[in-house]
């Protein structure tokens, strides 16, 4: 990053829930953090401390906001933009249980009945960075968010097609950061885990 550049983006993704440990989409149903997850978010606010932000957009799910809250992160707006990929009637499921009744689906390239498509995802995190990047020109910013939203988010930040999200790994209570390298956007961390434990 050069003086020129704006400041860097931090993509934090919310602690573990019940259902992400089991491998469920989740993305409207409201779940809080395991306590485990609670453990995640306190250690992400040790790994980010004296970090800067000038801003922290977040989802308005309550593991992402609770992450926030443990993290030590005031949260300077909620974007609903910012929440997860939309399952649809797969809310829940896990990749096992629909391939059982839908033999090569791919969350990536067949979406879900009911819910998005991974280019309506592509667009929602368009805004999403966007705003982000309107608010760098002041700081810092982190975004908190979920696992498949912020992946869509990266491949985008970098000019991707949303799918390209499908190539990068995401772990609970992870944070990655977006910059930039003379004057090109980049991904400058990814999937930093902030417990040994952790995995993607």
């Amino acid at each position: 990053m050069s003086t020129a550049d704006p400041a860097p983006i931090t993509l934090i993704r919310h602690g573990q829930t019940q259902w992400s440990a089991q491998g469920r989409h989740t993305s409207r149903t409201d779940l809080p953090l395991t306590d485990q997850g609670e453990q995640e978010a306190r250690a992400l606010g040790g790994a980010l401390a004296g970090y800067p932000f000038a801003a922290v957009l977040c989802s308005p799910r309550q593991r992402a906001r609770r992450t926030a809250e443990l993290a030590g992160l005031a949260v300077t707006e909620v974007l609903d933009d910012l929440a997860e990929w939309d399952y649809g009637s797969y809310e829940g499921s896990t990749t096992a249980d629909i391939r059982g009744q839908r033999p090569g689906w791919d969350l990536w390239r067949d979406g879900c009945p009911q819910g998005e498509s991974v280019a309506e995802v592509g667009d929602r995190l368009d805004r999403v960075l966007a705003r982000a990047a309107e608010l760098a020109a002041t700081g810092p910013v982190a975004v908190i968010g979920h696992g498949h939203s912020l992946r869509v988010g990266a491949a985008r930040w970098v000019g991707l097609v949303p799918d390209a999200g499908a190539l990068l790994l995401l772990g609970t209570a992870t944070w990655s950061r977006l910059g930039y390298e003379h004057g090109h956007r980049a991904i400058a961390r990814w999937n930093v885990a902030v417990l040994p434990e952790q995995q993607p």
